[in-house]
């Protein structure tokens, strides 16, 4: 009987610091709601957090029809190069995750211990050679510094995540197709592929996600204002409207908005991805 009370009240607890952070992770995002939808007049009056008395959708408006930033374009650019990245990361990483857990070459283990090792680099030192060479391959300015890269490789943590997961998979999968005279890409195109799901989303909601709030890549490679993807234009917008906190949360919010709603619709595929990439 005692058993059970404490474990009930282990739940209570569980429950109560579960709420206690979202509500903690959420405040962020409700504040600036909270003042994307106040006049500069209430806002001036009442506190940040507060719910507005009349909500006014006037500052997405003025957000999305101001001439000096076209917010429209800046979102096509962001989906575009984003979607890309995306989709080469997932194709990419899956290959070489796949090389990883079912092939056996010399050296493998090896390969895979300098390949995590990577992980370790920070960003700033490959920076300047990295422009370097996209600067003498002549794609400043382009979107291709920033999507390209991503079809060769798709990033050390994307590949140990699959890998990962490729290894709990039974071998007897793969044998009873190399039985059949299946080869390696049939294997990993007709049996693995469908199987990881899961696991593939997550991959590509992290991978949509930062490329969707990059800064740093944008603004180094993209110079020309039309070209230029949401963070940058947020940016621009902050320092024409420096202190109008009403439209900074506006443009906030829906640069935000997106993410937020890809991730519910792909959270039972993200959470259930990261439950099964860790058991073998």
């Amino acid at each position: 009987m005692k058993k059970g009370v404490g474990t009930r009240v282990g739940k209570i607890v569980v429950a109560v610091l579960l709420a206690v952070g979202c509500l903690v992770f959420l405040l962020p995002f409700y504040t600036s709601l909270a003042m994307s939808l106040k006049t500069p007049e209430e806002l001036a009056t009442t506190a940040a957090w507060s719910w507005p008395r009349n909500s006014t959708f006037n500052n997405y408006r003025e957000v999305l029809t101001n001439p000096n930033v076209n917010f429209l374009r800046l979102f096509w650019n962001t989906v575009v190069i984003a979607s890309l990245a995306t989709a080469g990361v997932i194709l990419s990483s899956s290959l070489v995750a796949y090389a990883f857990a079912k092939m056996r070459f010399l050296g493998r283990d090896r390969l895979f211990v300098v390949l995590l090792s990577t992980m370790m680099l920070p960003a700033i030192v490959t920076m300047i050679p990295t422009y370097y060479l996209f600067k003498e391959l002549r794609w400043i300015n382009t979107i291709l510094p920033l999507t390209v890269p991503a079809f060769f490789g798709g990033g050390a943590f994307n590949i140990f995540l699959l890998r990962q997961f490729f290894m709990g998979i039974p071998k007897e999968l793969d044998e009873a197709a190399k039985i059949e005279g299946a080869g390696h890409w049939t294997i990993y195109s007709r049996i693995l592929m469908p199987l990881s799901g899961s696991a593939l989303a997550t991959v590509g909601i992290f991978c949509f996600i930062y490329n969707w709030r990059d800064f740093m890549g944008p603004l180094i490679y993209l110079n020309e204002p039309e070209k230029q993807t949401l963070e940058l234009g947020l940016a621009t917008y902050n320092s024409l409207r420096a202190e109008q906190w009403h439209l900074l949360m506006a443009g906030s919010v829906l640069v935000t908005l997106p993410l937020i709603v890809i991730f519910l619709f792909g959270q039972r595929y993200f959470v259930k991805g990261m439950a099964l990439t860790g058991l073998k």
